[in-house]
């Protein structure tokens, strides 16, 4: 089943920017394994896509570490990855508190996706990079702007930044990024502003230009807004 056109590992494949990126990679004809943690919403969401036979839905929780192995074995059969995008996570509690009433059972397991199984996912597909792979680790501003009520969600990005940043300078022969794709019309969104009208908020495919133009450019690693990106295009 080894696969020699480009490949690429995409997690919170079912909605939101995940889907978004599904879809673009697939047009471009990529080979992908998409996981997300409801099974039948994945599975809903790429019956949507043409060419969706290029696609290994993988349903599944990134915190798992046998999940995350199934990943890399699922690699090692398309012939390794051209990429990786890390956009799985979670917000944590809604609406969200301040920070000295965050309940810890809940800021431990927003850190547990946002940052340590990101990194665990990392370590799972490591030997299955191929020479020059990118790396994409979806991040927020929320991780460097200090908004009220943000501070689970937003040091677990922060921590995501640092770690990503430390990858890439230990790791020059790869392309790593942290991705800041913008505020979007997606459920997390919603969830973080409960009951507020949110479609002023563009829709996750805005942000799809600037990270392809990372993927295909190979800027140097770092820290990029995806918008800005695309506006330099």
């Amino acid at each position: 089943m080894a696969n020699q056109s480009n490949s690429a590992l995409i997690t919170g494949a079912s909605r939101g920017l995940g889907f978004a990126l599904t879809k673009a990679f697939v047009e471009r004809g990529w080979s992908l394994i998409v996981t997300a943690r409801d099974a039948g919403a994945l599975h809903t969401a790429l019956a949507k896509l043409d060419n969706r036979e290029r696609v290994i839905a993988i349903p599944g929780d990134v915190a798992d570490p046998i999940h995350r192995q199934t990943l890399a074995e699922a690699a090692q059969l398309l012939g390794g990855l051209n990429a990786v995008i890390n956009n799985a996570g979670i917000l944590g509690i809604s609406p969200q508190p301040l920070l000295v009433n965050y309940p810890l059972d809940v800021l431990e397991q927003v850190y547990q996706i946002n940052v340590i199984a990101q990194l665990g996912i990392l370590q799972a597909i490591w030997k299955e990079l191929k020479p020059g792979a990118t790396i994409m680790n979806i991040t927020s501003d929320a991780g460097v702007e200090p908004y009220p009520n943000w501070g689970g969600y937003g040091s677990s990005k922060a921590a995501l930044d640092q770690l990503t940043a430390i990858l890439a300078v230990e790791n020059p022969q790869f392309h790593i990024y942290s991705v800041d794709p913008g505020d979007m019309r997606t459920q997390m969104h919603q969830e973080a502003f409960p009951g507020e009208d949110i479609s002023d908020r563009p829709l996750p495919e805005v942000s799809i230009p600037g990270i392809l133009s990372l993927l295909e450019e190979k800027l140097p690693s770092g820290r990029y807004r995806a918008r800005e990106l695309a506006l330099e295009e």
